[in-house]
């Protein structure tokens, strides 16, 4: 078979699978491959509703035996389609309670050609964990995953995990054990919730939701307050807005409202249920906020396969990074400004949290992405493939920065109706933190011509008498000189009020 020619893919890695059999859904994710920040290849889920019934019956209903297993031959070729090198199987709740599972794992066996892992409640904890670990920067706090099946708690710091805990409190389970009953289901949470002393212990921390459902509550939160960016990693609600939300999702309030129309049926469903195992949780256990994640079972299972030193690395940078390779054209010379700016900011007398930081290297990174497109076009461009692209390791308002700081290096420092709805999810300092990354850029770009060699050979100085600040470039660059250069040196003193003049010697 001849291999496309195509170079829009990260070089020296192959596609890697995930077949991930839950309780409510069973998913095929194709991975471009394995490493640090992988990005989705193909991606296809199928409703199949395996752990319907188990509650009352102790086994998988048939219709959905059926169901799940035709959809294993599907996946299986798609698997061979996009060459992925490698696949690995994943089994829950459903198919390790269930009476007829180990025979339902047979069969799936037989069809994928290789073993399924049928994970433990502990296990799928554990796993839940490290997809936080590997998509948040230092996360504190307590992680829950809501499956059809089962709910996982686990508590996590950092990169270290503690030991996890799994209450039989997923969607199907609990509004089949309730009679959909809320009320009921309130109950049996209560009972069961006693059973997991982290929630305690995570006050004032971060409780991290995981799971389809809770991502649908996600979702649907966005929806009712018209929130600017649909990106479900790293979308956070203080703990009394996510109480009050939850509270009026699990009293069926507003139903009615167009919001739900962008959730499915069979999600829909299950968001009272869900409601009431998060509002419970999180009464419990007091967090400072929610952030939803679109990361769990399947990266964290990946992210335990990569060597240390992978897993050491950031994952924002490490997508910034290959983004670049993709598709600036020099990373060279992103890194290069990656370096230099954060000399220049220092220079200038101003100071960066470790946050901060890592979210200027990413937009130095990130500065070159859009160059194929058309002149007039090339900061939106930038601006919505940041704030739309699947970064982990960030948060909504560095995302915004992120992008902000690109489509102010292209367009100039004045906002418009493009950058409001992302300025709206910043700090007034965070916009002023992004239109001095983006004037500075501005500066070195006409130096650079986008080409590395030239910006570690530029600096800037402190001063003396009148001048605050020199802009230093070497005699032999005395051809660089000019108006334009001037107007954008001009532009950065305005903004930072100081008197900056240009030098070279």
């Amino acid at each position: 078979m001849v291999e496309s020619e195509a170079q829009g893919r990260l070089p020296g890695i192959a596609p890697v699978s995930v077949v991930d059999i839950g309780s409510n859904s069973i998913r095929l994710v194709i991975y471009e491959g394995l490493n640090r920040s992988p990005a989705v290849f193909f991606n296809e889920k199928v409703m199949c509703g395996l752990g319907k019934g188990i509650a009352m019956t102790g086994r998988m209903d048939e219709d959905s035996v059926e169901r799940a297993l035709a959809s294993l031959h599907r996946f299986k070729a798609l698997s061979v389609q996009a060459r992925a090198t490698r696949t690995f199987a994943l089994a829950t709740a459903a198919a390790r309670e269930a009476s007829n599972g180990p025979d339902f794992i047979r069969r799936a066996e037989q069809i994928l050609g290789q073993s399924v892992r049928v994970l433990t409640g502990e296990e799928e904890a554990y796993f839940s964990a490290l997809g936080i670990v590997s998509g948040y920067h230092d996360p504190l706090g307590v992680v829950g995953d809501l499956g059809g099946g089962s709910l996982e708690l686990i508590d996590v710091d950092g990169d270290t995990v503690g030991k996890g805990v799994t209450l039989p409190l997923g969607g199907i389970r609990l509004s089949e054990q309730a009679g959909s009953s809320v009320s009921k289901a309130r109950d049996i949470v209560r009972k069961h919730m006693k059973d997991a002393p982290m929630l305690k212990d995570g006050t004032g921390r971060t409780f991290y939701a995981v799971g389809g459902t809770w991502r649908a509550l996600g979702k649907l939160h966005m929806a009712i307050n018209d929130y600017p960016l649909h990106m479900m990693q790293g979308y956070e609600v203080d703990y009394d807005n996510i109480m009050k939300f939850l509270e009026e999702v699990a009293s069926g309030k507003d139903t009615k409202s167009p919001a739900y129309s962008g959730i499915s049926k069979s999600r829909r469903v299950l968001l009272p249920f869900g409601a009431v195992a998060m509002q419970e949780a999180v009464d419990l256990m007091k967090p400072d906020k929610v952030s939803f994640s679109a990361l769990g079972v399947r990266e964290g299972y990946l992210y335990s396969l990569l060597p240390e030193k992978d897993q050491d690395r950031d994952p924002l940078l490490s997508a910034a990074e290959e983004l670049a390779i993709l598709r600036a054209r020099s990373p060279e010379h992103a890194r290069e400004l990656a370096e230099w700016t954060g000399n220049a900011i220092a220079t200038l007398g101003l100071t960066e949290s470790d946050e901060e930081r890592r979210y200027r290297q990413a937009a130095c990174l990130l500065a070159d992405i859009s160059w194929r497109a058309h002149p007039d076009y090339r900061g939106l461009q930038a601006l919505n493939i940041i704030a739309h692209s699947t970064f982990s390791g960030i948060t909504h308002e560095g995302r915004a920065f992120i992008a902000l700081a690109n489509y102010y290096r292209y367009e100039g420092l004045g906002d418009d109706g493009a950058t409001a709805p992302l300025a709206a999810i910043t700090t007034p300092p965070m916009r002023e933190r992004a239109k001095l990354l983006g004037a500075l850029l501005r500066v070195l770009y006409l130096f650079s011509a986008s080409m590395p060699g030239v910006v570690p050979r530029l600096s800037i100085e402190k001063g003396a008498g009148d001048t605050e600040f020199t802009f230093v470039a070497p005699s032999s660059f005395h051809e660089f000189a000019g108006e334009r250069l001037d107007g954008r040196l001009q532009q950065l003193a305005k903004l930072t009020d100081k008197k900056i003049a240009f030098a070279f010697r």
